[in-house]
């Protein structure tokens, strides 16, 4: 069986995969991804008991258990290039031998899980709403450097999307993703679902202008008139497209919902983030322990 050698796989000088600083012991088999680093222990603290936590520069891990279930939460920073490190750690944790570095012969799949905040791209999806991504549409380009296959569903989502808004020839090619039917379908009911936009950055990528001028001033608005098969294009946010064409590409399950902070068409913002974030949290927690 083929090496992998120390160049690819970094590992720290205790054998623990690099960004992360995890071993293979330190993780549950449910992964709650948050961005924000401080939004760990706001998890974590709905666990009956937390018997391990690291930090490593943005990547915070606390892992513990809920009845018998072990989960782990790990912030994972901004951005599908931080979506890139963690997708690829954790995957290396479950289905590499590091001390040989070698591909096990039996695949792991693990639950991955992002729970995040966004912004609405419909007036009629509300501030302090949450949003389950059946989608992510990438426009960020990351899993335009990796060779993968899309469903055929995916693909003709990808260029309905970039031939419906003449996608400029200068950006990153348009790229889409499904999440996993069992988690999505275990976070809908309730709640906003359908397809999520992916940027690679807060504020020009998103159609933001605060000095520095826009190339496509009128990006939201051509997002809010997009419709695939009743599928609209729900939410922004800048990490769910990395997640999702990781998952897929190694073989793990991955579901986002988010909370939203800001109507990006009534220009509302939240004003009781904090109360339902929390409540985020609550309802994710109980519906995994639920299933």
């Amino acid at each position: 069986m083929e090496r992998i050698e120390s160049s690819e796989l970094v590992l720290t000088p205790e054998g623990a995969v690099y960004h992360l600083n995890l071993h293979p012991e330190n993780i549950g088999s449910t992964i709650l991804l948050v961005g924000d680093p401080g939004r760990v222990p706001e998890v974590s603290k709905h666990f009956d008991s937390i018997d391990f936590k690291t930090q490593s520069r943005e990547f915070i891990t606390h892992t513990g258990s809920i009845g018998g279930k072990r989960l782990s939460v790990i912030s994972s920073g901004i951005g599908t290039d931080n979506c890139d490190i963690v997708l690829n750690e954790l995957d290396a944790l479950v289905n590499i031998d590091l001390q040989n570095r070698t591909v096990k012969e039996q695949h792991t799949a693990l639950d991955i899980i992002r729970i995040g905040t966004s912004g609405a791209l419909h007036a009629t999806i509300e501030p302090d709403t949450y949003v389950v991504s059946k989608f992510a549409m990438g426009i960020d380009g990351m899993a335009n450097f990796y060779d993968f296959t899309p469903s055929e569903e995916e693909e003709v989502l990808a260029e309905y999307f970039a031939s419906t808004l003449d996608w400029g020839s200068e950006l990153a090619y348009p790229f889409a993703f499904k999440g996993s039917e069992r988690l999505t379908n275990l976070l809908s009911p309730g709640n906003n679902a359908g397809i999520t936009v992916t940027a690679n950055g807060f504020y020009g990528p998103q159609g933001r202008r605060l000095r520095a001028p826009l190339r496509y001033p009128d990006i939201n608005t051509k997002f809010e008139t997009f419709d695939y098969n009743g599928m609209k294009l729900c939410n922004y946010e800048m990490e769910t497209s990395g997640i999702y064409a990781l998952a897929g590409m190694l073989g793990h399950n991955a579901a986002t919902i988010c909370l939203i902070v800001a109507n990006r068409v009534t220009k509302r913002f939240s004003t009781q983030y904090k109360p339902k974030m929390e409540g985020l949290i609550e309802q994710v927690i109980k519906r995994v322990m639920a299933e």
